[in-house]
């Protein structure tokens, strides 16, 4: 348990977080005989456009069986209300635009009715090969709302620019401001073969590569920026990307594990950030759980200025067993659900929930944000919009089941499948409590205290803030329920202050207070009412 008494040389920051019985998942049937995996997806009108992606399970280890035809997905999927699903028809367009809509781990992007594709890996017919798909496609969603089932999408609907630079599969496809970023992943053509036999080639692109669009659909052409490039921190593929509200309030991006070291075949254990004028990695952080891609969303508490990103199962290094963190270098199928939380102060830490997955599943799922979620930006939920107890946050769709967290070498394509699983994702929001990071700081940006302590009706004192603003007191039982909170202004810069308490609201018991200047948390202590 985490230190929650702050002293003047050090400061301690909340961490506005979910408990870990704070999630549950309500399995929902829908009318499919079949699952997906590694599929990229845009949404319109309240309905999911499925593209790309596996109908099988993990890859099988021999060139001539991986990734083979019939696992192609040749359709669109569209959900819609939980209960509806139904299927459009690639046939109607080109054979380049029709080889790459078919392709799995497409990197995507969604601006407004727009979904915005970038690479993929799959069978090439003008080839006659695997390759990883030298395209952007553009697709206008609002063309495919009218469409029924089994109709075949009209070729108008898809704009497609050639360019060698988006040969990319397994990375992530973001936009920050006008540009965007295509992080990551790897060129890969030819037949896979994991004792790296000449079947293929493979060229990590070891960059965030970045451009925007001009024009209007479809008509639309690309503008290269200038990349980031660090062969050792962008040296990865099949991970999450989510975006983040920095402390700043600016928008970002974080990529999340992913694979393969550039010494060793196994995840990375830490984690960039990633903005409009670079990349660096998280310091003092290490992410054990969830390292393959899997359904993850962000939510961000604008109140602490904290960031929250949750992922489902997948494939990992580690797992618990027991209570006990596991290590497994074959990196298994795994149950575990994580949470990744960062501070007002920037300090990452990681927590892996009570509650798992149902099943060994999670890997080439995604998460889609339930209607009526407000987002405080596009892909992050805004936490403090969330209304009610046991609150509907999203979905989670697909991916890989397994029948054993280690099937690799024992795979002969019926130990895993791809699942048709559509998951409901519950927060209990009366479920959350606080947790408290502490950090060293030398000097105290506004050291504060509250006494007497224990004590009935007590008083803050605080030295004389550097400019007049606005405090603010917060008290909160120790599972985090918001108690009482008041407002007070400073308008002397030049003189000290104090503050009398004398809430009726406060029973005798244990309290974390948390007092605020101009909004900025100046930290956190813990008080007793006797």
């Amino acid at each position: 348990m985490h230190k929650l008494i702050a002293s003047l040389g050090f400061l301690v920051a909340v961490l506005s977080l979910p408990a870990q019985n704070e999630l549950w998942l309500e399995s929902v049937n829908l009318p499919l005989n079949s699952g997906l995996q590694s599929y990229a997806h845009g949404e319109h009108q309240g309905k999911w456009y499925l593209f790309g992606g596996r109908l099988d399970g993990l890859h099988r280890r021999q060139p001539w069986a991986s990734f083979d035809n019939a696992g192609h997905n040749e359709e669109i999927w569209v959900i819609a209300a939980d209960t509806t699903a139904y299927k459009l028809s690639l046939s109607g367009i080109s054979t380049t635009k029709f080889d790459q809509l078919r392709s799995t781990n497409i990197n995507f992007y969604q601006l407004g009715d727009y979904l915005f594709l970038v690479g993929g890996y799959g069978i090439s017919q003008a080839s006659g090969n695997h390759i990883s798909h030298p395209y952007l496609s553009i697709i206008d969603l609002s063309q495919l709302a009218s469409l029924q089932a089994g109709d075949s999408i009209p070729d108008a609907a898809v704009q497609q620019i050639y360019d060698e630079d988006f040969a990319i599969t397994g990375g992530s496809l973001k936009r920050l401001d006008s540009t965007f970023y295509l992080l990551g992943g790897h060129r890969f053509d030819g037949r896979y073969n994991p004792m790296n036999g000449p079947s293929f080639t493979q060229t990590y692109s070891n960059a965030v590569r970045r451009f925007q669009l001009s024009g209007n659909f479809p008509n639309l052409t690309v503008q290269w920026d200038s990349s980031f490039i660090d062969p050792n921190l962008l040296h990865r593929r099949d991970y999450n990307v989510s975006p983040e509200i920095r402390e700043d309030g600016t928008m970002g991006l974080v990529a999340f594990s992913g694979v393969f070291q550039v010494q060793n075949d196994l995840p990375y254990l830490n984690a960039v950030r990633i903005n409009q004028t670079g990349i660096s990695e998280i310091p003092n952080f290490s992410q054990y759980y969830n390292h393959y891609h899997c359904a993850n969303v962000a939510i961000y508490d604008p109140y602490n200025k904290a960031m929250h990103h949750l992922f489902f199962g997948g494939m990992a290094q580690y797992f618990d067993q027991n209570g006990v963190r596991t290590q497994d270098n074959n990196v298994p199928f795994v149950k575990t659900i994580a949470r990744v939380s960062r501070d007002s102060l920037g300090q990452f830490q990681e927590t892996k929930l009570q509650v798992e997955m149902p099943a060994l599943l999670g890997s080439g799922s995604e998460f889609f944000i339930a209607p009526g979620i407000i987002e405080y930006e596009p892909g992050i939920i805004d936490y403090s919009r969330l209304n009610g107890d046991s609150i509907l946050i999203g979905y989670i769709f697909g991916g890989i089941e397994s029948s054993a967290p280690n099937i690799f070498f024992t795979n002969t394509g019926t130990q895993s499948n791809a699942t048709a699983k559509l998951y409901k994702v519950w927060m209990i929001k009366s479920q959350l409590q606080i947790g408290a990071v502490e950090i060293e700081q030398k000097s105290p940006k506004l050291p504060w205290q509250l006494a007497p302590n224990p004590g009935g009706r007590p008083q803050i004192w605080y030295p004389a803030p550097e400019a007049s603003g606005t405090f603010k007191v917060v008290f909160r039982d120790e599972s985090g329920k918001l108690i009482w909170q008041e407002e007070w202004i400073h308008n002397n810069p030049d003189l000290s202050g104090h503050f009398d308490i004398n809430p009726q609201e406060l029973n005798t018991g244990i309290y974390l207070v948390s007092l605020y200047l101009n909004d900025e948390l100046l930290s956190l202590q813990r008080w007793i009412r006797n």
